[in-house]
């Protein structure tokens, strides 16, 4: 089944926050942000600013009408700055006025006066100081103080990974809209509907019920409005509470940008230790996570880090510990795979330190140690694994010796390009690691002429959710595709809705429309056997038809339903799920958390241009663990798209603040993400089809996030490309691997030694 939005996408008739007709009257906001990292405020005019044409109102921290607060997970971060700055962008002043030019131009008018106070944009910096948001967690298995003696080679070294910009097509914004008895209509650019009205109800002081959030969908979100649409949705909604007008906020990119948080950067310690067969016998790891400015969803994040730092690995012995660090950058957010990425980026270090340093193929170090069915996380939940099938299934497939052995032949002919491959497994645990957020509601009208309507708390943003909400409804309803419409996503017709995110909206959604969905079969299966004068157990419904036993009757659909409504039987049903047999308990750091895990594996080949640094993705090809995949077109979509991502965080998309907490990788002509000609040339899929029961709806697995981790390899990749050309080089474990860094180390230059004032170089010498 084609995904139901592509024709009004390619048509241009898809409705996003723009292209919603505005009211007459409608203002205009834009925020105006701090200037510098981290100071006190001692002075705020808006005088002139106030007098500039248009110019209807200017709030501050002063206007608040409820509490000045958003924070979700750790109450932290002031909708409107008070006293303190935290982070250039924060916001200070909420400028309204008649038209969105009129408004730019007032902000340029304000002027603030800032003592400047320390400020810290590294974690491990920030450890030192004691700037921690919430507590450090560690999570142990078995002993790994003893292990080390039983360890023939230890190796240690420093992990690095830089941030993403999410760089979504649609950026930030909302429209608020007054309604009677001081109700606000919001139309939000969000994954999460209820944590914006939480967020509103804050901030305004009215009640939920008051607040009505709707999303039709999103041009992108990948995590970062998660969360980060709370602010823009509670200024425009706290304007509109005030000034009974209807507000809109649309950030500009390079607001959305400058303002905005990333993927967390990490800094991690790690230590090995392998016994002679090359088994990991014990490993420990400590990650330093920027956290920015703010809690945000930072702790949830560093959470799943820890839950994901041994990847598809088996390792008896492991002690992982995680510092979630306050900084002067903005306050970074979700991004899909929400921390696990970070972990498994340094798991994958260790075992290259050890591979480079033992002379073997990691790849050896890799199949040695990937899990089975029964080993133990460290967080506890026994493994269900897919991890050699798809190790297995991706050597055969894609004859990966022959590759090697084409790769060794290519490099030993070409002085000045070198080719080098790498395989990435992946395991992914699918579920909110929170364990209360693990549950959904739908709501599903079956109407007099046999259409159906149907509402989830799921929020379409391009991954498809509504086509397969869709196909969930007809196939339950054994009704044909074009009788469902998907309505949009309302906190008041779906209440207290988790976001969409953690590849787990599909799984939660889907399975409250396939209860709500089946309830109403069942009353309508009882309608036609009292018609028919037979058992309810002889009935079923396929094709539009009534069916007894294998005959089919003259009772078509709508007939049914026309009776079922005659009968004055209910043909609406609101159901919820919850996911079963999960828990955590984290004072223990022990539980099953996950509903089920994703594995699979992928294979990357580069080559690298070692006169320029430069380098092209020759092929990523993948084994992937879909369990049985209900729509194989979007599945396979998103995996191309999850894994050009994951490339493009390991390779070029470099975010760069400065020691002062400016944004400087701050548009598109200095921050790079993946085009056309930079994407791999081929990327092949395969679908590993596994018939074991899970808890994922129709048992099609989740393919999120856990896609993005095949890009993993894309860096290491290109480290062995680099080996092969200066086998003595030293190249740091610090991604994204750029082709400044990539010149770097094809002829050994330390960074340190490039002087950031006028590039010169002292005292080096380049051989090679």
């Amino acid at each position: 089944m084609k995904n139901i939005d592509s024709s009004t996408h390619v048509r241009g008739e898809s409705i996003y926050l723009d292209d919603i007709p505005l009211i007459r009257g409608t203002l205009f906001g834009v925020a105006f942000g701090s200037p510098v990292a981290h100071g006190i405020i001692r002075s705020l005019d808006l005088t002139e600013a106030e007098t500039m044409p248009g110019v209807v109102r200017i709030l501050t921290y002063k206007d608040v009408t409820g509490e000045n607060q958003i924070g979700g997970i750790v109450p932290d971060e002031p909708l409107l700055a008070e006293h303190h700055v935290h982070y250039c962008g924060m916001p200070i002043a909420f400028v309204l006025a008649e038209t969105d030019n009129e408004a730019r131009a007032a902000v340029k008018k304000i002027t603030v006066t800032i003592e400047p106070l320390p400020v810290i944009t590294d974690p491990r910096d920030a450890q030192a100081k004691g700037e921690l948001i919430v507590r450090p967690r560690t999570f142990r298995l078995g002993e790994t103080a003893a292990a080390w003696e039983q360890c023939t080679y230890i190796f240690e070294g420093v992990a690095d990974t830089n941030g993403q910009e999410h760089l979504y097509i649609e950026t930030q914004g909302a429209y608020a809209i007054p309604q009677e008895n001081n109700g606000i209509k919001l139309y939000s650019s969000t994954q999460g509907p209820t944590a914006v009205q939480r967020a509103v109800t804050k901030s305004s002081g009215l009640p939920m019920h008051q607040i009505d959030v709707d999303v039709t969908r999103l041009g992108g979100g990948f995590g970062g409005k998660e969360d980060q649409a709370n602010m823009w949705a509670a200024l425009c909604a706290l304007a509109t509470h005030i000034l009974k007008k209807p507000v809109k906020y649309s950030l500009h990119r390079l607001e959305d940008m400058a303002m905005t948080g990333k993927r967390h950067p990490y800094s991690s310690d790690f230590k090995i230790g392998l016994d002679n067969d090359l088994k990991i016998i014990a490993y420990e790891v400590t990650f330093y996570q920027n956290a920015g400015a703010a809690a945000d969803l930072s702790p949830a994040v560093m959470e799943r880090t820890l839950f994901h730092c041994t990847n598809s690995y088996f390792i008896p012995n492991v002690t992982a510990t995680a510092f979630c660090c306050r900084t002067n950058l903005p306050p970074n957010t979700a991004f899909r795979g929400f921390g696990g990425p970070q972990g498994m980026f340094v798991i994958e270090a260790a075992i290259a330190k050890a591979a480079e340093s033992l002379g073997v193929d990691a790849a050896v170090i890799q199949a040695k140690n990937l899990n089975k069915t029964g080993d133990e996380f460290p967080y506890g939940q026994k493994a269900e694994s897919e991890a050699h099938a798809c190790w297995t299934k991706a050597e055969e497939l894609y004859d990966i010796e022959t590759i090697r052995h084409n790769v060794a032949s290519f490099n030993a002919a070409n002085v000045l390009y070198k080719k080098g491959i790498a395989l990435m497994p992946v395991c992914f645990g699918i579920s909110f690691t929170n364990t209360r957020m693990n549950q959904a509601r739908a709501l599903v009208h079956v109407y007099t002429d046999g259409s159906v309507g149907v509402s989830t708390g799921a929020v379409e943003m391009g991954q498809g959710v509504n086509t397969k909400m869709l196909q969930v409804a007809a196939q339950t309803f054994s009704i044909q595709p074009e009788r469902v419409k998907l309505q949009s996503t309302s906190t008041y017709r779906i209440a207290n809705t988790s976001p969409s995110a953690a590849s787990a909206t599909a799984d939660l959604n889907g399975r409250a429309v396939q209860i709500a969905c089946t309830d109403i079969v069942n009353r309508l299966k009882a309608v036609a056997a009292d018609v028919l004068q037979v058992r309810v157990d002889e009935i079923s419904l396929q094709d539009e038809y009534i069916y007894l036993g294998d005959k089919k009757t003259d009772w078509y659909w709508q007939r049914l339903v026309m009776e079922a409504y005659a009968k004055r039987v209910s043909l609406s049903e609101h159901a919820h799920y919850s996911t079963p047999d999960i828990h955590y308990d984290a004072t223990k750091e022990k539980g099953h958390p996950f509903a089920y895990h994703v594995y699979g594996t992928a294979l990357v080949d580069v080559t690298v241009d070692c006169l320029r640094g430069t380098y092209e993705m020759e092929a990523v090809k993948v084994v992937h663990d879909f369990g049985a995949s209900m729509n194989p077109m979007i599945d396979r979509g998103q995996i191309e798209g999850g894994i050009v991502q994951g490339i493009g965080w390991m390779t070029m998309e470099e975010v760069v603040f400065d020691k002062s907490g400016r944004l400087r990788s701050n548009a598109l002509s200095t921050y790079k993400v993946p085009d056309i000609y930079s994407v791999p040339k081929e990327i092949a899929i395969n679908f590993l089809e596994t018939q074991q029961d899970n808890l994922a709806i129709f048992r099609s697995k989740a393919v999120g996030e856990p896609p993005l981790m095949y890009g993993i390899g894309a860096y290491f990749a290109l480290r062995n490309a680099i080996l092969a050309f200066n086998p003595t080089t030293t190249i740091p474990f610090d991604a994204p691997m750029t082709p400044e860094k990539v010149l770097l180390a094809l002829y050994d230059v330390n960074p340190a030694l490039i002087l950031a004032n006028d590039q010169t170089v002292k005292g080096l010498e380049v051989t090679g």
